[in-house]
């Protein structure tokens, strides 16, 4: 940009500054109290408007923008250290994903809404709320309501002056600046009973279905890639062999679905467990989900853990976080043989109205096990035919209450963990929805002695190889008995109960190894 250009852009500049700083000036002479009662559909011609204000401020941006680009290879002022690139904004739930920068796809942050348009929520739902949640509480201060719905104060100080205009609730006294105790009128009692009569729910105010699938869409596990680093530390208090963990690599990158199977006492639990640690460790996921007037609760205490939060610098630390969010371990969620039908729909409590989330809305993001398959209490037949579209498409659908049915994400990595052989189980066309099958075989003799190594210093006792020796050839070899990977454990604690119950110190030899073997193999 030549000189004579450069000055001109600064005319304009400090003109457009100082056209904004008069009318700063002219708003502040009219006071915040007389702005605030303005009416906004007039349009005092005395006062500046936000549009004003916001033009010139875009005007100004506009102009910035413009010398930005026509001066791409400028050099900075001598001993200036150069500028860094900045970061891309975190892109906010809801935001349209097409616009979204690919760096920012990787690092999903909820950031707290500034209104109620941008929470997708109306003032009457948070009015509902509050209403209900004062009918419950008795009275709370303006900040004790905002904490309960999980939404920033500004946005429901503004709403509790409106419902204070409207006679649903009065100021009992003050606590700090512009923070009131409320309580309910009659009028407000009279309404929250009728609202608690269909659903009773006042806890944080709920997450739109869109922005939820968003927000999964962001963290699935289908743009990770772990690699044999992640998954060595995922099972590192595991004896996994080599060929083991090439397959379950595999598998895991896959992130749809495997098959564990194999004899008991394997480990195809314990496998299981820790496949989710291979990936991202955090994930947020809404505390409920609203769909028409409909309540999902999807954090489970139960099942998810509560992780610290991470706040990184940058437009997070000029936003707060959305407390509506909570940010968790990625799941783990294990059913056995206590899984029926209801288990995979959501679940209405007819009492208080709210819908809780089914078994694999709840492990979105992380992995879902179904240990012991082929003993559940519904047939698996009946599982199969209700997954086997969601496990082909990525998505599922429930059925609200109301009779709509909605689409939901359907995105974690399903393990099934049985005793018995797939193809005895299921047919060909589910088989292949399932396309990584991994039999988890017996140990052979060094990884079952290896075993023992791990297992004795935890559980107390000093590795002794004769002892090991003396156990493989009078209890394994003559009976060609096959090594089971939870034998060194299970035995070590019939030993650790031998001794405590004899007040003898912990030790393995042929005496107490019989003991052991007597007990643990009297039927096996």
């Amino acid at each position: 940009m030549s000189d004579a250009k450069q000055e001109d852009f600064l005319a304009r500049v400090a003109s457009l500054k100082a056209e904004l700083a008069k009318s700063a000036a002219k708003k502040t002479e009219m006071g915040c109290d007389e702005v605030a009662t303005l009416d906004p559909e007039s349009n005092d011609a005395g006062s500046p408007s936000e549009g004003d204000l916001e033009g010139l401020l875009s005007r100004i941006n506009q102009l910035t923008s413009g010398v930005a680009e026509e001066m791409p290879a400028a050099c900075p002022p001598k001993g200036a250290a150069p500028k860094k690139a900045s970061s891309p904004a975190v892109v906010t739930a809801g935001a349209n994903p097409a616009k979204a920068p690919a760096e920012s796809e990787e690092a999903f942050v909820p950031l707290a809404p500034r209104s109620f348009a941008e929470a997708q929520l109306t003032p009457s739902a948070i009015e509902e709320l509050i209403l209900k949640f004062l009918m419950a509480r008795g009275e709370e201060s303006g900040t004790g309501i905002a904490t309960q719905v999980r939404l920033p104060f500004s946005l429901i100080s503004d709403l509790l002056g409106r419902m204070k205009y409207d006679q649903l609730i009065g100021y009992r006294n003050t606590t700090s600046l512009n923070d009131y105790v409320c309580q309910l009128t009659d009028i407000g009692r009279e309404r929250a009973r009728r609202l608690n009569a269909s659903c009773t729910y006042f806890g944080a105010a709920p997450v739109s279905l869109q922005t939820y699938s968003d927000a999964i869409r962001r963290q699935s596990l289908q743009t990770q890639s772990p690699g044999v680093e992640d998954l060595t530390r995922a099972f590192s208090d595991l004896l996994i062999n080599p060929k083991m963990l090439t397959r379950l690599g595999a598998a895991v990158n896959s992130g749809r679905g495997m098959f564990l199977y194999g004899y008991p006492g394997n480990g195809k639990t314990s496998i299981a467990e820790r496949v989710t640690k291979a990936f991202g460790e955090y994930i947020w996921i809404p505390r409920a989900i609203g769909v028409d007037g409909e309540i999902i609760r999807l954090f489970d205490p139960s099942q998810h853990e509560v992780a610290p939060q991470q706040i990184s610098d940058g437009i997070v630390v000029e936003r707060q976080i959305d407390a509506r969010w909570v940010q968790i371990r990625r799941p783990t969620i294990i059913v056995g043989g206590e899984l029926t039908m209801d288990n995979l729909e959501l679940t209405v409590n007819h009492a208080s109205g709210i819908n809780e989330a089914p078994v694999q809305l709840k492990s979105n993001c992380g992995t879902l096990v179904i240990d012991d398959f082929g003993r559940q209490r519904m047939s698996t037949d009946e599982l199969l035919n209700r997954w086997i579209v969601p496990l082909e498409k990525r998505f599922d659908y429930l059925n609200l209450p109301s009779g709509k049915k909605i689409e939901v994400p359907f995105d974690q990595l399903v393990i099934f963990s049985t005793n018995l052989e797939p193809k005895d189980l299921v047919d060909d066309a589910f088989l292949r929805r399932i396309p990584y099958k991994i039999e988890v075989e017996n140990p052979s003799e060094a990884e079952f002695r290896k075993l023992f190594q791990i297992m004795c210093p935890i559980m107390g006792f000093e590795y002794d190889d004769r002892a090991i020796n003396y156990l493989i050839e009078k209890h394994y070899k003559p009976t060609d008995r096959p090594y089971r990977c939870c034998h060194p454990r299970d035995l070590l604690m019939q030993v650790q109960n031998f001794c405590k119950f004899t007040r003898s110190p912990r030790s393995l030899n042929p005496k107490t190894i019989d003991f052991a073997c007597s007990n643990y193999f009297a039927v096996m």
